[in-house]
C-alpha cells in the first residue's frame, strides 16, 4: 500500500508577505519597508506568530515606536499600513479591531524652499559629475528616484518633454524639458551608450524591466530603448532574482554628493534632494504660473498637495512686510536700525 504524498510546508511568512506584495505590485521601497516593520513587530512581541495576537499587541507596539523610540507620525502610519497589510492581505484576517486601532495624526509640516540664489550656488558646488543630475531634478521638479530610473525611451527631444513611467501611486505624466539640458543630456546619453554597448558584448541579462514585460518583449531588457539614462557603472546582482544587469546610479551617490555640496555653499538648513522640487514647484508660483499647472507637473493627484507651497509664499519676507520694517522709517536718523544691546548688569542681592 503506497502512502499518499504530503502536502508541502506552508512558506514562511515573510516569503509569503513578498510575494503578496508583489502580486499586488506594490515598490520594492515599500517591500523593504514592510518587510521591516513586520520583522520588528514580531521581535518586539517575542517572536509571537502575528496569527496569535491582535488589537492589543498591535496598539502596544505602535506606543513602543511613539513613547520609547519617538518616531514621527507619519513613520507610525508606515508601520501600521505594513501591519494591516499583512493581517489582511496575507493571513486573511480582517476583523472590526482593524479599523479601530488609534492611528497617529500626521503634522502639516512646511517644506524647505530655497531662494534662487541658493540653488543656484548649490548646483555650482556638485561634483562634475552630479551638476547635470541636480540641474534635471531642479529643472523639471522629479523625485530623486523618477530621475534616476529615466530610460532613453522617456526623454523626446523634438516635443522637449520628458516622460515620467509609473511615478508615485504608479501614474505616468510628461513635464518640459529645459532647453538648456539638451547639451548635457546628449553628452550623458553618448556616454550611456558605451556601457550599453559593453554590456551587449558581454552578454549580460540587459536592465531590469517593469512587471511582466520581460516574458512579452524577451528582446527588450538587451534594447538600446529601455536602456538607463543614468546608469551605474558596474554591474550588480538584482535583489529580487539575484541576476548580474546593470542597474541605475544609487540614490545615496547623489544624496552625499547633494549633502557635501549645501556645505560648500555655506547653508545651514535641513535641504535635501528633494527640495529641489519643493523649489521648482515654489518658484513657479512665484513666477506667475498657475497652481492647477503646477499640480499637473508634480503629478499630485490632489490639488491640497500642491497648495503648501502657496503656504510658503503667504509667510515669506517678500508677501508680507512687517510692521516693524514700517516703524523704522519713522524712528529718528540716529536710530533707524534696532540693535541689541548689552543687557543691564543684575543687582546683587547681598546687602
Amino acid at each position: 500500500m503506497t502512502t499518499p504524498p504530503s502536502s508541502p510546508s506552508p512558506p514562511r511568512l515573510l516569503r509569503r508577505l513578498r510575494e503578496r506584495l508583489r502580486v499586488l505590485h506594490y515598490s520594492l521601497r515599500t517591500e523593504e519597508a514592510y518587510v521591516h516593520w513586520v520583522k520588528a513587530f514580531v521581535r518586539f512581541q517575542g517572536l509571537r506568530h502575528p496569527a496569535d495576537m491582535g488589537r492589543e499587541e498591535v496598539e502596544e507596539f505602535l506606543t513602543h515606536l511613539a513613547a520609547q523610540r519617538d518616531l514621527s507620525a507619519s513613520t507610525q502610519r508606515q508601520a501600521l499600513s505594513a501591519l494591516l497589510f499583512l493581517y489582511r492581505q496575507v493571513l486573511g484576517t480582517d476583523l472590526p479591531w482593524m479599523n479601530d486601532v488609534i492611528r497617529p495624526v500626521p503634522r502639516r509640516r512646511l517644506p524647505v524652499v530655497l531662494s534662487p540664489n541658493e540653488v543656484a550656488r548649490v548646483l555650482a558646488c556638485l561634483a562634475p559629475q552630479h551638476q547635470l543630475f541636480g540641474h534635471l531634478l531642479y529643472g523639471t521638479g522629479l523625485r530623486l528616484m523618477e530621475g534616476l530610473r529615466l530610460r532613453v525611451k522617456d526623454i523626446d527631444f523634438a516635443h522637449r518633454t520628458l516622460v515620467v513611467r509609473s511615478g508615485k501611486g504608479d501614474k505616468d505624466r510628461a513635464v518640459m524639458l529645459p532647453e538648456s539640458l539638451r547639451p548635457g543630456l546628449e553628452a550623458q546619453l553618448a556616454r550611456a551608450q558605451v556601457l550599453w554597448r559593453a554590456d551587449q558584448l558581454r552578454g549580460t541579462g540587459g536592465v531590469d524591466l517593469p512587471h511582466a514585460l520581460a516574458r512579452k518583449y524577451p528582446r527588450a531588457p538587451q534594447s538600446w530603448a529601455w536602456f538607463w539614462v543614468f546608469p551605474q557603472d558596474h554591474l550588480s546582482a538584482d535583489p529580487r532574482t539575484g541576476e548580474i544587469r546593470r542597474h541605475h546610479a544609487y540614490d545615496q551617490t547623489f544624496q552625499r554628493a547633494f549633502k557635501q555640496a549645501l556645505q560648500s555653499a555655506g547653508i545651514a538648513r535641513p535641504a535635501s534632494p528633494h527640495t529641489l522640487r519643493h523649489c521648482f514647484a515654489t518658484h513657479l508660483l512665484q513666477a506667475g504660473y498657475d497652481i492647477r499647472t503646477v499640480q499637473a507637473l508634480l503629478g499630485h493627484a490632489d490639488v491640497k498637495t500642491t497648495m503648501v507651497y502657496t503656504h510658503v509664499l503667504k509667510v515669506g519676507g517678500a508677501a508680507v512686510r512687517s510692521p516693524l520694517d514700517a516703524l523704522q522709517a519713522l524712528l529718528p536718523a540716529s536710530g533707524t536700525s534696532v540693535v541689541m544691546g548689552p543687557l543691564p548688569a543684575q543687582r546683587s542681592s547681598a546687602r
